[in-house]
């Protein structure tokens, strides 16, 4: 039982200050993931592709799997309705007061100092997962040969992705199934 309420507070603060969407919760899982254990860094990668080939918001998604790897279903629906919670409390007292302060240049400049707050929260997490997925800094270490700084097919698979997601207008499903299929053929976990 105390887990289910730590996890909820965990959640509950994550909801509640990872502004810019999904993306921004990360540096919370990150932070939640190195002060409780519940899961691993490994795990948020995990999280993410899961997150991201699944129906649904990316954040909400994550919280869900996170909180059912630590306390199974019932984390699940704690660590969902959590992560969720804080957005609907805000939405509610904002849609009370927003034709009251929509011009206000107070609440302007507020929502304009936190959009760099959002791309920085996101900037960093997009970060570590790179340093999960794509570079192996314990294996550079030991060698200390530059070739094995890099995990190369998924460095390969990841720009081959982006120059063909920039070019032409796929949906994003089919660069997950086509990254997963390579991944099986390829061999990508081992």
């Amino acid at each position: 039982m105390k887990t289910l309420i730590l996890l909820f507070l965990e959640f509950f603060k994550t909801g509640l200050f990872s502004v810019g969407g999904g993306l921004a919760t990360l540096p919370f899982l990150y932070e939640i993931s190195d002060s409780t254990g519940w899961f691993s860094h490994a795990d948020i990668a995990d999280m993410i592709a899961i997150s991201e080939s699944t129906p649904g918001a990316i954040g909400i998604n994550m919280s869900t799997y996170a909180g059912y790897k630590t306390m199974g279903f019932a984390g699940g629906i704690i660590a969902t309705i959590a992560l969720a919670l804080p957005s609907f409390i805000v939405i509610l007292i904002v849609a009370a007061f927003l034709k009251k302060f929509k011009e206000n240049r107070h609440v302007e400049a507020a929502f304009y100092g936190l959009r760099p707050a959002s791309i920085a929260m996101i900037s960093a997490a997009g970060i570590n997962v790179v340093k999960i997925a794509l570079v192996n800094i314990p294996a550079f270490a030991e060698s200390h040969d530059i070739s094995r700084l890099f995990i190369w097919k998924g460095l390969i698979l990841a720009v081959l992705i982006f120059v063909l997601r920039k070019k032409f207008k796929i949906h994003p499903i089919a660069f997950i199934a086509f990254s997963a299929v390579v991944g099986v053929i390829f061999g990508f976990g081992s």
